[in-house]
């Protein structure tokens, strides 16, 4: 019987409590922070060498959907009634609301320096030191809406641009492309500044601080916004049923790509499941 991934928005006081909970238990067991070296180990750009697994490839989001199911797992052996919640960020826009409760993800950052003095997961709570990172920082970081030169969450709108397009992805499957939905939903644009950040790359930046960047599972935010973004991916699957993960096969010898980008029935590291395998557990988790 799959089990069901809620809306953070509908969580009763308890789911609340018990998520929150699961968390802090994985941190303090050191469990949290292996999930952060492994992001920013797979978090390469396609300007570089090699394969790339997470990030500016095709395999983004079943390599996202992979990872939050390894956390699900560790949070559901802390206590077995818990889901990762989704934040739809099309509806729950405000800088105050879920999931930025104080019984929940705590708020954005003061001025000075973005770092969030509320909720379980401040610095000042002693339950969350930053040991991880790509910075000095030790404490949790946001800037919600990026007040000094201010951006907006994506829009149903901009949503839609992304689902409505029925291929998977495109070559030269990178940052790249202007067609397809994996980058459509990832949100590599053109040009510079905020309007090159599109749905998932848009709302890193929002949030702000620690959600920039190789690092950005510190927050646990993260989660809730990769839950929505493998929602949608679950959306796409269902509007266009007769379109799969591409690139179906190995790009070619010659091919630039050539050993850099994972095909469809070729192993997703750091796992032993290809991106077939990943593109319907539905017999474990749906979305409510």
């Amino acid at each position: 019987m799959p089990y069901v991934r809620k809306n953070v928005s509908t969580l009763t006081a308890s789911e609340r409590r018990r998520f929150v909970n699961a968390l802090l238990e994985l941190k303090r067991r050191g469990e949290y922070d292996e999930f952060v070296r492994m992001h920013i180990e797979f978090y390469a750009p396609d300007g570089g060498n090699g394969l790339r697994t997470a990030h500016m490839a095709p395999s983004f989001l079943p390599w996202h959907r992979r990872f939050l199911l390894e956390l699900e797992r560790a949070l559901r052996r802390v206590d077995s009634s818990v889901t990762v919640p989704y934040w739809d960020w099309t509806r729950n826009r405000s800088k105050t609301a879920v999931p930025w409760t104080a019984d929940l993800l705590g708020g954005t950052g003061r001025k000075p320096d973005h770092q969030v003095m509320t909720g379980p997961f401040a610095y000042s709570a002693g339950h969350w030191t930053i040991k991880e990172n790509t910075t000095n920082a030790n404490f949790l970081t946001r800037d919600l809406g990026r007040p000094a030169a201010p951006i907006e969450l994506p829009t149903s709108g901009d949503v839609k641009g992304a689902l409505d397009d029925p291929v998977y992805d495109v070559w030269p499957w990178d940052s790249t492309v202007t067609k397809g939905f994996r980058n459509k939903l990832e949100g590599w644009g053109s040009g510079s500044g905020s309007a090159s950040w599109r749905n998932h790359n848009r709302v890193h930046r929002w949030v702000g601080g620690a959600m920039v960047g190789s690092a950005s599972v510190n927050d646990p935010v993260f989660w809730l916004h990769h839950a929505f973004v493998d929602l949608l991916w679950d959306r796409w699957q269902r509007a266009h049923r007769a379109h799969r993960y591409l690139p179906a096969d190995p790009p070619g010898a010659a091919d630039k790509q050539h050993r850099r980008v994972v095909a469809r029935h070729e192993q997703l590291p750091p796992w032993k499941e290809t991106p077939d395998q990943l593109e319907d557990l539905s017999r474990i988790y749906r979305y409510g």
